[in-house]
């Protein structure tokens, strides 16, 4: 039988992690799903890692040939899935047992939802929490899919969160053309935007799932790039999409995304201290 929920995992590089991102989707409470993973041709022993899960009825293991960026392994992964629901977990991060149950009965409450999202804590490569409770932009309950673009584009972030933390119906997935690359660091943000403009937006107002920092994120450089993608993000939203997202909203949203930036740039800062301390 065809399972509720798809769980993907684009692994690349992870082996240090993927172990306990492995065990956490198999701690899930909801137990009707697939679990699909591929590997885009790692060089450390990811391979050797996932390796030791072949024995999982429900997993499927994959290989990315090498090329094409994240998207190419984010499309292998979210296009195998054969459920009615998709979640893809990065191959560091990590969810709660609650998470997908909690995701499944919020959007088969809500037939005209095509997306819910959950709070996150943000951890360091120890799993300890920087951030608790990350997330959602004041949003709960059913909301208008275009009232959370709006919400997202204001406040200058992601407020729906990294893959891990959201759950999509794949057919809506599948129909705005999978996974949307155009601004790299906010594929995720994009895409969900492409969703959320099919319909509503279910938030589960509980912190589920953990979102890894690593220290590849610690650069100044790095944080303008964001700000600067998130910026055009909000001008293409505001040319194709007037109704939804107004000059003004372009706007704020821009100078948010530029404190966001500085405010990420101090958290990462912080946790690279702690990790060398602990070190």
């Amino acid at each position: 039988m065809t399972p509720r929920v798809s769980i993907v995992v684009p692994a690349y590089n992870n082996g240090a992690y993927i172990a306990r991102t492995m065990d956490s989707i198999l701690a899930q409470t909801f137990t009707d799903l697939e679990i699909i993973v591929a590997d885009h041709t790692s060089t450390d022993d990811t391979a050797e890692v996932l390796a030791r899960y072949a024995d999982e009825p429900r997993l499927t293991l994959l290989t990315t040939p090498a090329g094409g960026g994240a998207v190419r392994n984010w499309n292998t992964v979210s296009q195998a899935a054969t459920g009615e629901f998709v979640k893809l977990v990065c191959g560091d991060d990590l969810i709660h047992p609650e998470l997908v149950a909690a995701q499944v009965e919020a959007l088969d409450a809500a037939p005209t939802a095509v997306l819910s999202a959950s709070r996150r804590d943000i951890v360091d490569a120890a799993d300890r929490p920087m951030v608790r409770g990350r997330g959602l932009g004041g949003l709960s309950g059913l909301v208008p899919g275009r009232k959370a673009i709006q919400r997202t584009v204001r406040q200058g972030t992601n407020i729906f969160g990294e893959p891990g933390c959201v759950l999509m119906r794949r057919s809506v997935l599948e129909r705005v053309g999978w996974w949307d690359d155009r601004f790299p660091y906010l594929i995720d943000q994009a895409t969900y935007t492409r969703v959320l403009l099919e319909g509503d937006f279910a938030a589960v107002d509980r912190s589920l799932a953990s979102f890894r920092v690593s220290d590849s994120q610690w650069s100044v450089r790095l944080a303008r790039s964001q700000a600067q993608q998130a910026i055009a993000y909000h001008r293409w939203l505001r040319e194709e999409h007037p109704h939804v997202v107004s000059a003004s909203d372009a706007r704020r949203g821009d100078l948010a995304a530029r404190a966001m930036a500085t405010a990420r740039r101090a958290v990462y800062l912080v946790m690279a201290r702690r990790m060398r301390e602990a070190g």
